[in-house]
């Protein structure tokens, strides 16, 4: 049996949206995926009778009513997780009073500091870069005016839902960002202990010849980019791959919204390092 307080109680059940009967809506949980979230964290059957065979709503209150504090804060500590994935606003979410109270919950109960439960891309999320500008880095006239159309499409797909396009066109536009500089800064690239060989000569590629992998690593060994973002856009440019119909079908890999959230910021990030704007980026 948990330790959740009548209180804390109160507040999850204000959070998740409790009261009909679901578990922050059945847009995030249907039947079959509150028993795929209970069995992937836990691995726990919460279909089974212990816990009656009822609403989500009331599952959940018979498995916190049950089990002992750290399953429960886990649980608990991982819908808190889906649910600021599911705001609009990722940064008043993580300050609204009834999450900051239920995450202290989630704290008792696993025995954690605060600071262990938030993750690196809750963080990203919760950042706010300002307004960007392109004009800003000097890119060459030209290309300028192709990124911002691009930039703007990414904001067009994140508000339509089009998850996977969101990301292809960060990852498309990351490369030509990284590209530009490149072209700008070539003996510093090139002289770069993380810039791509030639297996055979040893001599260095052209740039044109570059992975974006390469473009980030070099990138943040130069100093334009914060070890934060080489981290985050190597995701990015995992995600990017899969334009590729087969390496998104043997990664079973399925875009969600959030997903290219995190890309959308990866980018504007990547776009205050460069132009300085992140000075001392860890």
């Amino acid at each position: 049996m948990s330790s959740l307080t009548y209180t804390e109680k109160s507040l999850f059940e204000t959070l998740f949206g409790m009261s009909d009967g679901y578990v922050m809506g059945v847009e995030t949980f249907s039947d079959a995926k509150f028993s795929t979230f209970f069995r992937d964290t836990i691995n726990i059957n919460i279909d089974d009778v212990r816990y009656g065979c009822q609403s989500k709503a009331k599952r959940l209150r018979s498995f916190w009513q049950q089990e002992p504090d750290p399953l429960v804060g886990k649980v608990l500590g991982e819908m808190l997780k889906l649910w600021v994935h599911k705001q609009q606003d990722k940064a008043a979410a993580i300050k609204d009073h009834t999450y900051v109270e239920t995450q202290k919950a989630v704290v008792r109960l696993v025995g954690k500091t605060a600071e262990t439960t938030a993750s690196p891309e809750d963080d990203l999320l919760s950042r706010n870069f300002g307004k960007i500008k392109l004009s800003s880095l000097g890119l060459e006239s030209a290309l300028e005016p192709i990124l911002e159309s691009r930039i703007k499409e990414i904001r067009v797909c994140l508000e339509k839902d089009a998850s996977l396009a969101a990301i292809f066109l960060a990852g498309s536009v990351l490369e030509g960002l990284l590209l530009s500089f490149a072209i700008k800064n070539p003996q510093k690239f090139n002289q770069s202990s993380a810039s791509p060989k030639d297996k055979k000569t040893g001599d260095v590629l052209k740039f044109q010849e570059w992975a974006l992998s390469s473009f980030i690593d070099v990138a943040h060994e130069v100093g334009l980019l914060g070890l934060d973002i080489k981290k985050h856009g190597h995701s990015l440019r995992d995600f990017r791959n899969f334009i590729h119909p087969y390496a998104q079908m043997h990664a079973r890999f399925a875009p969600d919204i959030n997903t290219a959230r995190i890309s959308m910021q990866v980018l504007l990030a990547a776009i205050a390092d460069l132009s300085g704007q992140r000075k001392g980026a860890s």
